[in-house]
This record gives structure tokens, sequence and C-alpha cells, in this order.
């Protein structure tokens, strides 16, 4: 590995320990990072390699940040008795049904049928930035109106 590149390695490895503060995971970002990087032959050759290798860490970050809020709510909710699941379900389609329809669908694509945001841009075009934003802002949204239905 070159010199500069190994300082990219260094630098793209310390941003991502930043972000999701956990060594292992970094790693497996940071390589993920390049991996992609790597792949993307068309850009490799133009533009800025270090603005480029943030852009991609940065959004393996929030993919993997939300997955994990994600798992940690399927967590949750198992262990919550079935009535109770049930009863949650029924809470969440009514509070679901109260956000505006594209906040649904972005929630449907993401989170019920496990959509990379990739895939949701190329289906909404929306930009990747747009789909973080409302997505984050949805579940905002949801979790504000759960507790204010006392489903907390």
């Amino acid at each position: 590995m070159s010199a500069d590149l190994q300082e990219h390695y260094d630098k793209i490895y310390r941003y991502c320990y930043f972000k999701v503060g956990n060594a292992t995971l970094a790693e497996d970002l940071t390589q993920e990072t390049f991996l992609k990087y790597f792949s993307q032959n068309s850009y490799i050759e133009h533009g800025k390699k270090l603005a480029y290798l943030y852009v991609i860490a940065r959004n393996l970050c929030i993919d993997t940040f939300q997955k994990k809020q994600f798992e940690e709510l399927k967590e949750d909710v198992a262990t919550v008795e079935p009535f109770e699941r049930v009863e949650l379900g029924i809470a969440i389609r009514q509070v679901l049904k109260k956000l505006p329809e594209q906040e649904q669908e972005l929630l449907l694509l993401r989170f019920v049928n496990g959509l990379a945001v990739g895939e949701i841009t190329a289906i909404t075009g929306l930009s990747r930035f747009a789909v973080y934003r409302k997505t984050s802002s949805a579940l905002s949204t949801l979790k504000r109106l759960m507790k204010e239905d006392d489903f907390s």
C-alpha cells in the first residue's frame, strides 16, 4: 500500500471509529469503504480521492447506525408478550397513517422491505441525502407520536 493510500486509510479508520465507537466495526467499515472506492473505476482517475472516501465512509456509517437502531427496536419488540406485540403492531399502523404518504413509503421500503438507500433512491427519484433526511424525520415523528399516544 502506498504511503498516500495508507494515510488515507488511517484517516478513514479514525473517522469511522469516531462515528461508531467500536474498533472492529470501524475496521470493517474502513475496509468496505476502500472496496467500494476501488470498485468505482471511473472516479479513481478524477476528483479528490479523500473527499470521495469520506462520502463513502459517511454513508456506510449512517447505514450501520440505522441498521443498529432497527435491530435494537426488533429486540425490544421480541421481548414483548405476543398479545402486547399485536397491540403494538396495531398502534404502529395507526400512527404510521398519520405520517405523510411519502414518509410511510420510505419507512416501508427501508425497514420492512430492508432495501438499501441506493435502491430507495432509484425507486423514489430522491437523492441519498433526501432519503436519509426524510427517513430520519419520519422516525422522529413516529417516536413522538407513539409517546403522545402512550405507546412508549
